[in-house]
């Protein structure tokens, strides 16, 4: 058995799947907030290139990847599959441990696998500049290098607490020729007025997609790319997980459980969706386990409803779990996934019961992540590090349970930029979050008014 599996460049799937198109129960469409009606084609011109928006609506289960996408992708694609012996050696369970690393992208995780495509749509359809959010940088990084290839303008939002914390990121889109402000700025009218009500706030992704949004919609040349959440962002990243079924074939295995960390949902989607499509379309029972942070938990503790998708109320209302779009996270490391809520297929999918979710505290997640890098060699992004947590967890139940597993996870991105945030966990400035009642679900009541009447 051999510890890295790799694949040929004429092995890199050629199609991307969409899931949809095998759900039992179709996602409910995203709403007008003022007609409460279906949004159409027509309201999200503005915003994204016409190609996109096909594929936002899809239900085809495959679409073509075009070639130069693919001709991009093949800098760093197909990414390598490992086997985590060492990590199995130190846990000393019955279980087999699989990761699919993306850290060998040009941004240094998963992100380009849509940013990518997102760039050449945009391209093709004339756009000469795009506007962003992100949090953690890997989605600004990864947008940043996208718009080079394509010769586009790219101005990047980034959550304040991210934009302090990690000057890495922010020095990394700059290089890829990206312009990159603190989140909320006095730019927009939605960043004045967050400041109004605390000149001090942190931000979250929330507010700095309404600041990317707002600056899109001023400007006919300029479209919006966001990095998470819409089904088109989730259907770019299944590459991952296509990639990972025919490694794992060459391995001779196929995963009982498969976790990754969710944000908005395109890194689950990303290696879990391929894998559902086994228990969808031909019975087989595999686990898919989305882990989020215990300090924005919306999947575990948040309600399923219509909700904005940004702060300021910009965004048709999706279907999704939620915390409210007014929700403020707490400022943990893992800025990836500081977000209200998941994406409208991740949704659906756990409210039908076919995935799992857990909630996990960060001094445990970084805890795991030094595991990791002592047996593995590589230091994982804060986000990366909550799968692996419930990968610990999951052979520690093995081991209880006495039944051997194998899991695979999403190792979504390296840490090699986000150091500061492993300092300040060996020198004990990090802390578990625990929320109040008023904290977690005060917003709730807020987004009860905009439910569509039955």
């Amino acid at each position: 058995m051999t510890k890295k599996i790799f694949l040929n460049e004429s092995e890199m799937p050629r199609q991307w799947y969409n899931i949809v198109a095998d759900m039992p129960n179709k996602p409910l469409p995203p709403l007008h907030p003022g007609t409460k009606q279906p949004v159409g084609p027509e309201d999200l011109a503005p915003l994204f290139p016409m190609e996109l928006i096909k594929q936002e609506v899809s239900a085809d289960r495959y679409v073509d990847i075009p070639d130069q996408v693919r001709d991009i992708y093949r800098i760093w694609r197909p990414s390598p599959l490992f086997r985590a012996t060492g990590l199995e050696k130190l846990l000393d369970a019955p279980v087999k441990i699989y990761y699919k690393y993306e850290g060998v992208s040009p941004s240094g995780s998963h992100k380009p696998n849509t940013a990518v495509p997102q760039a050449y749509y945009n391209m093709q359809e004339g756009v000469k500049k795009i506007t962003t959010e992100t949090g953690a940088g890997q989605w600004g990084t990864a947008l940043s290098f996208a718009c080079q290839q394509f010769g586009i303008e790219c101005d990047v939002y980034m959550v304040k607490i991210s934009y302090d914390q990690k000057p890495y990121r922010k020095i990394m889109m700059n290089t890829f020729g990206a312009n990159v402000y603190a989140s909320p700025s006095n730019r927009t009218q939605a960043g004045r007025n967050i400041l109004a009500q605390d000149p001090n706030s942190t931000g979250s992704l929330g507010i700095a997609i309404s600041e990317a949004i707002e600056m899109a919609a001023q400007d006919p040349h300029t479209k919006y790319a966001l990095g998470s959440v819409l089904n088109h962002v989730l259907m770019h990243q299944t590459i991952i997980g296509q990639e990972a079924e025919k490694q794992l074939e060459i391995a001779g295995d196929f995963p009982d459980v498969v976790i990754a960390p969710l944000g908005g949902g395109s890194n689950f989607a990303g290696i879990a969706f391929p894998f559902l499509r086994h228990n969808l379309m031909h019975g087989k029972n595999v686990r898919a386990v989305a882990v989020e942070p215990a300090s924005c938990p919306k999947l575990t503790k948040g309600k399923f409803m219509y909700d904005f998708g940004d702060t300021a109320g910009y965004t048709p209302l999706l279907p999704m779990y939620t915390l409210g779009h007014n929700f403020r996270p707490a400022a943990i490391h893992a800025g990836g996934l500081r977000y209200h809520g998941a994406s409208v297929l991740c949704s659906q999918l756990l409210k039908d019961g076919l995935i799992e979710a857990q909630a996990l505290q960060q001094l445990e997640c970084f805890e795991a992540g030094v595991t990791f890098a002592k047996a593995e060699g590589i230091i994982p992004a804060p986000e990366a590090t909550h799968a692996i947590a419930q990968v610990i967890r999951e052979a520690n139940m093995a081991k209880l349970e006495g039944k051997p597993r194998t899991i695979l996870f999403n190792m979504c991105g390296h840490g090699f930029v986000d150091m500061q945030a492993y300092a300040d966990y060996f020198d004990g400035k990090l802390n578990n979050h625990e929320f109040t009642e008023e904290e977690l679900f005060g917003n709730l009541p807020e987004i009860d008014a905009l439910q569509p009447t039955a």
